[in-house]
């Protein structure tokens, strides 16, 4: 058995913003993906995955009597395929940001959700909130916290703008110039970030109300000027928001960049040669780089690993 492809996504901007309301724009990471399979021998790295996948049947079991109105799963055909040694296939790195655990709740949520909302239907804006309240309190077995985006983004595999907590849509974004300058790209940390401690802290730093007032006037403001800008395809624009944005998380949130990563931050912010933002929670994994040219940008971070993400 070999379930469908579920693939990665990128929150492009909205990171901590979306827990408060501002906008956020998702976009499907076709570069890693993952399925389930049914591995009757076992390796180490199957069992690991077989044995995560019997506690989550648990979970979704006991989910589904505790709000039956929400989702109701064919739990013992998933349980039945749990014994037979089913796991998740995936190349998704985990704890980089890019949803590992997202594409897993989709693919359990595809092939074993009981009248199933399909990718196939007319989806209003009501189907999609209906499926990401799922895919959160599934998700958040393994967060703790989950707003569902990660797996909506995976299920659908369409780029989602978040409006508000409660308005959700697919966007269209503008197509990528194949030989554009301009470039969003992943910097990969070399480091696994955990989501739950990130979350934390955050939740510990909006006890404070100059945190708070920083989050609504400057962070949430540029997010969603990002969005905006992006989706309008307004380049010129975007960056000196992205710039702005940079220097945002840079004062404010700097548990969430690994401390090495710091001065090369900054460094971006200075020459404009490129900017850094968090990919996800941060602490690790990817950060999400902006640059106006792509080769400028590779020649001062000639000692990481970059991927282009999108081209403008």
């Amino acid at each position: 058995m070999r379930g469908p492809l579920f693939y990665s996504k990128i929150l492009l901007f909205g990171e901590y913003g979306i827990i408060k309301d501002s906008k956020g724009l998702s976009i499907p990471y076709n570069f890693y993906n993952g399925a389930l399979k049914i591995d009757e021998h076992g390796t180490i790295a199957t069992i690991k995955s077989n044995d995560s996948l019997r506690r989550f049947a648990d979970y979704l079991e006991n989910l589904q009597k505790e709000q039956p109105s929400l989702v109701s799963f064919e739990i013992d055909f998933l349980k039945q395929d749990v014994e037979k040694g089913l796991y998740f296939d995936s190349s998704i790195p985990q704890g980089y940001g890019v949803g590992s655990s997202g594409a897993l709740v989709a693919a359990i949520y595809d092939k074993y959700a009981a009248n199933k909302i399909t990718v196939l239907e007319n989806l209003t804006r009501e189907k999609l909130l209906e499926l990401k309240n799922i895919f959160a309190e599934m998700e958040s077995f393994f967060h703790g916290k989950s707003s569902g985006l990660d797996p909506l983004n995976s299920y659908l595999s369409l780029p989602i703008l978040i409006n508000s907590k409660d308005n959700i849509e697919s966007a269209n974004i503008p197509s990528q110039t194949v030989d554009g300058k301009g470039a969003v790209f992943l910097l990969d940390s070399g480091i696994t970030g955990e989501t739950a401690p990130m979350v934390n802290i955050f939740m510990e730093n909006m006890k404070q109300e100059g945190f708070r007032n920083m989050l609504k006037n400057q962070f949430v403001k540029h997010t969603d000027a990002c969005v905006t800008d992006f989706l309008k395809g307004d380049v010129k624009s975007l960056f000196g928001n992205v710039k702005q944005l940079s220097k945002v998380v840079l004062d404010n949130f700097k548990p969430m960049i690994p401390a090495e990563f710091h001065k090369l931050w900054k460094k971006g912010i200075d020459t404009n040669a490129y900017y850094l933002k968090l990919c996800g929670s941060g602490g690790g994994g990817y950060m999400l780089g902006f640059t106006e040219d792509i080769e400028q940008a590779r020649t001062q971070l000639k000692d990481y690993n970059l991927e282009v993400v999108y081209n403008f």
